[in-house]
C-alpha cells in the first residue's frame, strides 16, 4: 500500500496547496493520502496571530476536500513543541510497518534536505516525492536526486509541477486589506471571514454577493444606495469608508424575514424583545440583522452597533451609527417631502441631521396611528437638545 504524506504549516491552506496535492494524487495514486498540518514548524515560529491548531485543521479539511482520498491528520497537532517529520514518520512506520511511505516536498526542501532532523532515517523509510518546477530547476533537481540515490541508496521521484504563484505569508497580508479571496477555496475564505482569522476583512464584492442572497430582489437597490451614501458620509465625517460600506451592505440582511423568522433568530441569538418589538416586528430586523451579520461575517462591534441602531436610533450615537441611520434614510432611491433638506443637513451637521431625521420619523409613525418606539423618542429628545 502507498501512503503519501503532505505536510506544512498551511497557514492558511491556499489553492496552490490544493493544486499540488492534486498533482501528487494524479502522478502517484496513493492508497492513503495524509494531509498533515504541523504544530510549530522546525525552521521558524508560527506567524503571530495565526489561528489555533484546531482552526487550521478545519481550514485544511475544507481546502483539500476535493482531493481524492485525502485525509487531514492531526498527528502533529497532538504533539507539543516543534513538528519534526522524523517523529511523524516513526509513528506512521509503527502503524504501517510494511507499506511504502511517500514524503511529498517542494524543490527547495530537496535541495536542503540534508539539513533536516534525522534525514538519514527519513531516506531509509520514505520515498521522496518532489514537486519539480521543470523549467526553473529541473537539471539541478535531477543531479540532487541522482546523488541521493548514489550516496544514500535513497529513492527520489520527481513530479512535474507548475506551482501557482502564491504564498501563505502573502495571503495573510492581503486578507487584512480585503484581498486574497481569489487565492483561496471559497469555503476556506468564508470560514476565515466568519471566524475573523488573520484579522481578515471581507472583499466588498464578495460580501455584496453573499449579503444579497438574503435580500428580497426589490430591496437590493435600496441596500446598494445605502452603501454608497454611507461611503460618502464616512468620507465627509472622517470615518473609514470601507467600514461604512460593510455596515451599509449588511444593515437589512434580515429585513425580508416574517415575524416567525425574526423570532426564531431572536431565540437563536438570545435576543431579548420587549412588548413593543413583538407587536411591531419591523423593529426586530435591526437586532437580528446585527446578530446575523456577526455570526455569518464576523463583523466588528462597531459595525454590529451601527446595524443594531439603524432603525430606531438612540441617544448619544457614535459617528458610524449616525452615518448608517442617515444613509438608510436619505439614500438615492428615497423620495419623500423634506428629504432634500435632510440630505443637505447630513453633510453640514450630523447631529442636526439626526434631530431632523428622528423628528420626521416620529411624525410619520404617529401619522400611521402607531405609538413611537421609546428608543426613537429618547433619541429625538437627545438630538433636539444638541
Amino acid at each position: 500500500m502507498k501512503i503519501a504524506l503532505y505536510g506544512g504549516s498551511f497557514n492558511p491552506p491556499h489553492l496552490g496547496h490544493a493544486e499540488a496535492a492534486m498533482t501528487v494524487y494524479r502522478e502517484l495514486k496513493p492508497d492513503i493520502f495524509l494531509i498533515i498540518p504541523d504544530n510549530i514548524p522546525p525552521h521558524k515560529d508560527m506567524a503571530e496571530g495565526s489561528p489555533s491548531p484546531a482552526q487550521r485543521l478545519a481550514l485544511c479539511a475544507l481546502a483539500f476536500r476535493a482531493v481524492p482520498g485525502a485525509r487531514v491528520s492531526d498527528i502533529e497537532l497532538r504533539r507539543d513543541g516543534r513538528s519534526y517529520t522524523a517523529d511523524t514518520v516513526s509513528a506512521l512506520r509503527e502503524k504501517y510497518p510494511a507499506d511504502e511511505l511517500l514524503l511529498v516536498m517542494g524543490t527547495d526542501m530537496l535541495m536542503s534536505f540534508e539539513e533536516w532532523y534525522m534525514f538519514r532515517y527519513l531516506l531509509d523509510n520514505c520515498v521522496l516525492a518532489v514537486l519539480s518546477r521543470e523549467e526553473e530547476d529541473g537539471e539541478a533537481l535531477r543531479r540532487q536526486a541522482e546523488r541521493f540515490e548514489r550516496d544514500y541508496g535513497a529513492k527520489v521521484i520527481l513530479l512535474p509541477h507548475a506551482p501557482l504563484p502564491m504564498s501563505s505569508s502573502d495571503i495573510r497580508q492581503k486578507l487584512r486589506i480585503r484581498l486574497g479571496e481569489d487565492m483561496l477555496d471559497g469555503e476556506v475564505y468564508y470560514d476565515i471571514i466568519r471566524k475573523g482569522l488573520y484579522e481578515a476583512l471581507p472583499e466588498l464584492t464578495w460580501l455584496r454577493a453573499r449579503a444579497y442572497e438574503h435580500l428580497a430582489p426589490e430591496r437590493i437597490a435600496h441596500v446598494a444606495g445605502c452603501e454608497s451614501e454611507a461611503v460618502l458620509l464616512a468620507r465627509r465625517w472622517g470615518e473609514d469608508p470601507e467600514t461604512a460600506a460593510t455596515a451599509g451592505i449588511l444593515h437589512d440582511i434580515t429585513k425580508k424575514l416574517n415575524f416567525d423568522g425574526q423570532l426564531n433568530l431572536c431565540r437563536k441569538y438570545a435576543i431579548i424583545c420587549d412588548t413593543a418589538e413583538t407587536e411591531n416586528p419591523k423593529l426586530l430586523h435591526a437586532k437580528t440583522g446585527a446578530a446575523l451579520a456577526r455570526d455569518l461575517f464576523g463583523v466588528s462591534d462597531e459595525i454590529y452597533e451601527a446595524i443594531r441602531w439603524h432603525t430606531t436610533g438612540k441617544p448619544d450615537m457614535r459617528t458610524l451609527e449616525k452615518i448608517i441611520y442617515l444613509a438608510d434614510y436619505i439614500e438615492p432611491t428615497r423620495d419623500f417631502p423634506g428629504l432634500d433638506r435632510l440630505r443637505e443637513l447630513a453633510y453640514e451637521d450630523l447631529d442636526k441631521a439626526m434631530a431632523l431625521g428622528l423628528r420626521m420619523s416620529l411624525e410619520d409613525i404617529r401619522g400611521q396611528g402607531i405609538e413611537p418606539y421609546k428608543d426613537t423618542v429618547e433619541a429625538y429628545r437627545w438630538y433636539s437638545r444638541s
